[in-house]
């Protein structure tokens, strides 16, 4: 199965339990992480930036094209609430989007 690294908390790994999940679920099963319109695509606080594995993700949504078209995703980044992971991934949560009770290593 597929596993999800977070670089900048020390390289944690979590194990997927399927090929279908959104990274944010992922994330949520370990971690906290930012996040706050109900993983409906409206937002951009559970943006995530991605390090290596873009190509083992889902295609980009609707939702995020928008977002991009208005500047509020950069290359690289990705809504984790809109991602489905089908293979190995490893992100960081950006500067704009850590949470402050989290103590990242980068």
């Amino acid at each position: 199965m597929p596993e999800v690294t977070i670089k900048n908390l020390n390289s944690k790994t979590i194990h997927c339990n399927s090929k279908t999940e959104k990274l944010l679920d992922i994330l949520l099963t370990e971690t906290d992480w930012m996040h706050a319109c109900g993983k409906k695509g409206k937002c951009t606080t559970c943006t995530t930036e991605i390090l290596a594995g873009q190509d083992a993700l889902s295609g980009y949504t609707e939702a995020e094209r928008r977002f991009i078209n208005l500047g509020r995703l950069k290359e690289g980044d990705r809504l984790a609430c809109q991602a489905e992971v089908h293979g190995n991934v490893t992100v960081k949560a950006p500067g704009a989007y850590k949470l402050p009770h989290i103590d990242y290593s980068e």
